[in-house]
């Protein structure tokens, strides 16, 4: 009797104790949701997987706690419905050209709304009472390095496109102005400037609002087909092109394209985007479901891949296409905006 008490006593014990090397098992992960998977497939690679931003193209701080306690849903929803013309910034609704319904809208924004950490401010609404002659000398002063001339084509966040000054509220800009947001180069101005000096230079902004621009044609659903590939089919290889992960400069491929080597342009941005302009001959195959085009494109041919970011789409684009097998990948190095710069052929529209 006294063996078997010792016996169960040491089992007990031993119970007690953890076995070495013996791991807990790991909870499953949380599924996303539909409006994260949204954002991870099509918004993170400029803004970052956790709204950090300034990942690709100084594109904004989306999770910055100032940001998020200011801003409407409206104002979101009009950003991602019709983006930000003559910036990086696709207009991602389906009525655009995007891939996005207004429900998917939805689901991102309720997304963007998990990073903000508390209720909304409230914000100053009354009406503007700024002089805008005090407030174009301070514009040159404060703010003219990092928003350029008229609040666009700095190489900041572009405060003077007119669909941002649209939706953003008198309270939003001095809200903006006082706060600044921390943690960017943003900074505050209530101890610089002063009330008049915020004041002022919210009526700047507020004079730089332009007439809402007619409403864009019905654009058709995306995919968009795919055009003829690739170009110049009989021609010889291009000649100085560089394997993905490196870039090709745009003069090169420019130059081999002139030459009549065989190659492919894929435009990587949202359909919406190649509608509005893109490389004449290139075709829309967007960098966030490369999938409906992947059997019809040529493995034995180069395929330039480009955006506008100049590298974040068409090289996430391009990483895609390695993982599916093609060889012959490089992305143009210095993206649209450089190549229509030099004059060099584009084309609006569906087709190529």
């Amino acid at each position: 009797m006294r063996r078997l008490l010792k016996f169960l006593s040491l089992v007990s014990v031993l119970a007690l104790v953890p076995l070495v090397g013996c791991k807990k098992a790991e909870p499953p992960p949380a599924k996303l949701t539909h409006g994260a998977e949204l954002y991870g497939r099509m918004c993170a690679v400029c803004h970052g997987e956790k709204g950090e931003g300034y990942k690709a193209d100084q594109a904004p701080r989306l999770a910055q706690p100032e940001f998020q306690a200011s801003v409407s849903d409206e104002h979101l929803r009009e950003a991602i419905k019709n983006g930000r013309s003559f910036t990086t910034m696709s207009a991602w609704s389906k009525e655009r050209g995007g891939p996005l319904s207004p429900e998917d809208i939805e689901e991102v924004i309720k997304f963007l709304r998990t990073w903000r950490k508390g209720p909304p401010v409230t914000l100053d609404e009354r009406p503007i009472a700024g002089d805008l002659t005090r407030a174009e000398n301070l514009y040159a002063r404060e703010c003219i390095a990092c928003h350029g001339e008229r609040g666009q084509r700095g190489p900041n966040v572009h405060i003077g496109n007119p669909q941002l000054l649209q939706t953003a509220s008198n309270g939003f800009i001095r809200y903006a102005l006082k706060n600044g947001r921390p943690g960017t180069l943003m900074k505050g101005f209530s101890n610089t400037i002063g009330d008049e000096g915020i004041e002022d230079l919210t009526a700047l902004l507020r004079s730089w609002v332009n007439p809402a621009p007619p409403p864009p044609a019905p654009a058709p659903p995306p995919p968009i087909p795919l055009g003829p590939v690739p170009l110049n089919p009989p021609g010889p290889d291009p000649v100085g092109f560089k394997m993905t992960p490196e870039t090709t400069p745009m003069d090169v491929i420019h130059a081999q394209l002139q030459r009549g080597a065989r190659m492919a342009f894929l435009d990587a941005r949202a359909p919406s985007d190649y509608m509005n302009q893109h490389i004449a001959g290139a075709v829309s195959v967007p960098f966030y479901d490369p999938s409906p085009y992947l059997d019809k494109l040529p493995k034995n041919s180069w395929l330039v891949c480009y955006c506008a970011c100049p590298h974040a789409e068409s090289g996430s684009l391009a990483a895609k296409l390695l993982q599916a097998g093609f060889k012959k990948v490089t992305v143009l190095d210095e993206g649209l905006g450089a190549w229509a710069g030099k004059k060099y052929p584009v084309h609006s529209g569906e087709k190529p």
